[in-house]
């Protein structure tokens, strides 16, 4: 009798762990979403706030040459660990896993605050980057929890509005605390949000995990983690401080792709694989992936020269450049917000990233028009505000579409392994764009005559210089710059307008309008 007490006791906790969860409330939905936003903006504000301070940080520890690790860590650590916080937090939940986000990149922002020398600051940003790369994905992850897909629309299109807000108040920020202050305090200052966002995410997420099975796949991490950052250092350095044919590039190189073999044949041989080629067999997640992947290649490729052309080819200061750059950001948080407000109550994800995609390819090719033949601020600001009115469509769309095809127990790899992609396609973009830039300044240099030859030199030098030329050296440099950003935008549309055509393939689900144990939805439509 004891041992078939004992039995039913097991049946009935193995029962508890399984069942369906009852529906949040309102408020406990809003009261995790509240905690939830305070944690993408500590990430989000982080970056920004961080590249305003780098010439005073250069000041104070030297190290010029070396000054682009500092962001290059953090980016590249935050990068690679997406996937693996999604997959463990399949396996132990959502709550552990933040926790261990939040503790680790406060923790680095105390030691980059403490830090001596560059050498120092730039572990101690790859530290950061560690626990920056979980914050993103499990906040997306823990709304798929609670909300079901027909009515994410709001929460997800207020992740991109956090992120699009915190840009322009990042660099503001970051100037008035360096200047009141010190640098040191740019990383200080997360520690009150942090514990703040602790306390908010303790008390409100408070609904228990369904248990999956704990097997961690240590191998798979160590191959993803080194193939993954492998070749994110051949993206982040190549062309700049690692020439493209030198012996770093070629080593990265045949690191990522030995370690990507390695790990595709390790993935087929276990059970319980770290990053599930299971995933990719489904045509819905692979086209989000290649979307998502596509559309931040155009965007940071090309909006990465939007301070460069306003300062250098239309002679804005650099603050009020900033100022010029908003309306991207504004056009984002209009159309996450409209979108969530009014798109999704039809049940849809797909019409409204056609039609965004569709706006951003339209924005690219009168910038680049624009830009190339001297227009003004009437159709560059209007143009700048459509493409985020555009872009803004797709994001939160895509979130939700993945959320909603992929069964319960591959949400969160699903979703972490989606951001991962994004990351990669604008680390892709901003290399991409940059070699754009360099080959069409030194190919109109080099064509030029006497005061194109001047401009190419200083092409390579300092800005700063332009004061220094005569009239017609300046005009030269300008228009080598007007052309060259302007094949940036060029390319920018090309490769939007190509993730238009791959989206047009992208299948649409009914948008599940609770949550359930399944695996994904009956019929598309």
């Amino acid at each position: 009798m004891s041992g078939q007490a004992g039995q039913v006791a097991v049946d009935a906790e193995a029962t508890a762990r399984t069942a369906p969860l009852g529906e949040p409330t309102e408020r406990e939905i809003r009261s995790v979403f509240i905690g939830l936003m305070i944690v993408l903006g500590l990430a989000a504000i982080d970056q920004s706030i961080v590249a305003t301070a780098l010439p005073r940080i250069v000041g104070d520890l030297g190290g010029v040459t070396h000054l682009s690790w500092v962001v290059t860590a953090y980016v590249l650590a935050s990068t690679s660990t997406m996937p693996l916080y999604g997959k463990l937090s399949d396996q132990y939940g959502r709550k552990p896993l933040i926790y261990a986000a939040m503790a680790i990149f406060l923790a680095g922002s105390v030691l980059c605050g403490l830090a001596q020398s560059l050498t120092q600051l730039i572990v101690f940003r790859a530290i950061q980057g560690i626990g920056a790369g979980g914050l993103l994905p499990l906040s997306q992850i823990i709304i798929g929890d609670l909300v079901p897909p027909a009515k994410r629309g709001r929460k997800q299109g207020a992740i991109v509005s956090v992120f699009a807000v915190c840009s322009v108040v990042g660099p503001v920020l970051g100037g008035v605390i360096t200047d009141l202050l010190s640098w040191h305090w740019i990383f200080f200052v997360n520690l009150p949000i942090g514990a703040i966002a602790f306390v908010a995410i303790a008390r409100a997420l408070r609904r228990p995990h369904r248990s999956q099975a704990r097997r961690i796949d240590y191998l798979g991490a160590t191959l993803l983690t080194g193939g993954t950052t492998a070749f994110l250092l051949v993206l982040a350095l190549g062309g700049s401080e690692w020439p493209w044919g030198s012996p770093e590039i070629a080593a990265s190189s045949a690191v990522a792709v030995v370690l990507a073999g390695l790990f595709i044949r390790h993935v087929r041989r276990v059970a319980e694989p770290v990053l599930p080629l299971v995933l990719f067999n489904d045509r819905l997640f692979v086209i989000a992936c290649t979307v998502l992947a596509l559309t931040f290649m155009g965007l940071l490729g090309a909006s990465l020269f939007f301070p460069l052309f306003f300062q250098v080819v239309m002679g804005v200061s650099p603050s009020h450049s900033g100022f010029l750059t908003g309306p991207l950001m504004i056009g984002m948080v209009v159309s996450s917000v409209f979108n969530g407000r009014v798109l999704l109550r039809a049940g849809r994800y797909k019409p409204a990233q056609i039609g965004g995609l569709s706006i951003a390819v339209t924005a690219f090719v009168v910038l680049a028009w624009a830009i190339a033949t001297a227009q003004g601020f009437a159709v560059l600001e209007p143009s700048i505000f459509a493409l985020g009115l555009g872009l803004g469509l797709v994001t939160p769309n895509m979130t939700i579409a993945v959320q909603n095809a992929l069964p319960d127990a591959h949400r969160g790899v699903g979703t972490g392994t989606l951001a991962f992609f994004r990351s990669l396609g604008g680390l892709v973009g901003v290399t991409g764009a940059g070699a754009i830039l360099a080959q069409q300044l030194h190919g109109a240099a080099g064509a030029a005559a006497s005061p194109g030859a001047a401009a190419h030199g200083l092409a390579e030098g300092s800005l700063t210089q332009i004061a220094v030329l005569s009239p017609d050296a300046q005009a030269a440099l300008i228009a080598l710059y007007r052309h060259a950003i302007a094949t940036t935008f060029a390319t920018g549309a090309c490769i939007v307008a190509v993730a238009l055509v791959v989206i047009l393939f992208l299948p649409e689900l009914p948008l599940r309008t609770h949550h359930t144990l399944g695996d994904r939805p009956s019929a598309p439509r």
